[in-house]
């Protein structure tokens, strides 16, 4: 057991803050006010500068790292913004490493060294109206009709829809009742019958964009079924486990940021004459923050590594991730309040921290479910939620 970086990852996570920290904060700014995505052009700068597919295996356009060294890129860019780190997000941990492990050889090579390449952006659809945390009830079914899937229902709550390129869309393709007939396709956004509704309004994720998609008779061909019934859903889910570690990744980031941010204010700021780092009380909730971070990067940290091999377990990444975005909220609100106005002012980043922190707590599973996900991994069983 190892707590120290090595003397190349120490170099990666330089080169990722250096740039990040140099180039970003404006363009954050600008897709923090306009709600929209990053651009395809600086999504093709990461990829120049390898900052995409990090630990996608260099045979599909990957540096082949590990899953500590995505985390390590992911962090720092997600301090910049979500939206700014998004793109990371998706490449690393998202929707695009399911296709690596599970689709055939012909999709892979199809769509992930375009991902890499900054090419190709995907994004994962999987709630639906009456299916969030009650994923199983998911409704959006496909039907083999000759050489073609024939897909209808509606998906709520997707981000990247309407922008991204490619949908790894959770589906029903049998009959079978709950998870046994959960599969997953490829939908490609110029694929006839697919179609999105505006962008949502949320309370943060402001340029990571979120929309409806709505399937009616959308034909996909069969090539791009991804996962298939029979034991798909919990190879979906296996994959899931990783995108966990990244979504409690941009919840660190949002904290460590926050943290970075209210160390220098505090040196500077002063009241009754002296610097407010001078105060004990201040000296006490820097600490606390402190200490809640570091937790939350070591359980993070812990799942990614021990994954290496593979993918993470669910209890090791429920438990980084319920932490992680737990301690996000507490953080960003405890440094909004250690900054006092200019904390709350849109002219700082802290309350966009604040607001990006309590939707990491609600995408990919809220903490609650994180709260079931490990108990039922503790105690070795499921828990129906319905009986």
């Amino acid at each position: 057991m190892n707590f120290k970086l090595t003397e190349d990852q120490l170099q990666l996570q330089e080169a990722a803050r250096t740039f990040a920290r140099a180039e970003l904060p404006a363009i954050a700014a600008e897709l923090e006010r306009d709600n929209k995505p990053p651009s395809r052009a600086l999504v093709k700068r990461y990829a120049e500068m390898g900052f995409l597919g990090i630990n996608v295996s260099s045979d599909l356009g990957g540096l082949g790292l590990g899953n500590i060294e995505a985390l390590i890129v992911l962090e720092e860019f997600g301090k910049i913004s979500s939206a700014v780190g998004f793109p990371i997000f998706e490449s690393s941990v998202g929707p695009v490493r399911a296709i690596e492990h599970f689709a055939s050889d012909t999709l892979k090579k199809r769509v992930v060294p375009a991902v890499c390449s900054g090419d190709m952006v995907v994004a994962v659809s999987m709630s639906e109206p009456d299916a969030g945390s009650a994923l199983t009830d998911l409704k959006t079914k496909g039907v083999v009709k000759g050489d073609k899937l024939i897909i209808n229902g509606t998906k709520r709550w997707c981000s990247g829809g309407g922008h991204s390129d490619a949908y790894v869309v959770y589906c029903r393709l049998s009959d079978d009742p709950g998870a046994k007939g959960i599969g997953a396709v490829l939908v490609e956004k110029d694929a006839p019958g697919i179609s999105f509704g505006p962008n949502e309004e949320l309370m943060g994720f402001r340029g990571v964009p979120s929309s409806d998609i709505n399937f009616d008779d959308c034909e996909v061909p069969l090539d791009n079924v991804i996962v298939q019934v029979g034991g798909g859903f919990k190879k979906l889910m296996e994959a899931f486990d990783l995108e966990r570690c990244g979504n409690a990744t941009m919840s660190l980031a949002q904290a460590s940021g926050a943290l970075e941010d209210v160390s220098v204010y505090v040196q500077e700021r002063k009241q009754f004459g002296k610097p407010i780092a001078e105060f004990q009380a201040v000296q006490i909730k820097l600490a606390e923050m402190q200490m809640k971070i570091e937790a939350a990067r070591l359980l993070i940290w812990r799942a990614a590594s021990l994954a290496e091999d593979g993918l993470p377990s669910v209890l090791h990444s429920s438990t980084g991730k319920c932490f992680a975005n737990t301690i996000a909220r507490e953080v960003t609100g405890d440094a909004m309040q250690l900054m006092g106005a200019y904390g709350y002012s849109k002219e700082f980043p802290m309350e966009r921290r604040l607001r990006d922190s309590w939707g990491w707590g609600i995408a990919g599973g809220a903490i609650d479910i994180q709260k079931v996900n490990i108990a039922g991994a503790m105690l070795g069983r499921r828990f129906d939620q319905r009986r």
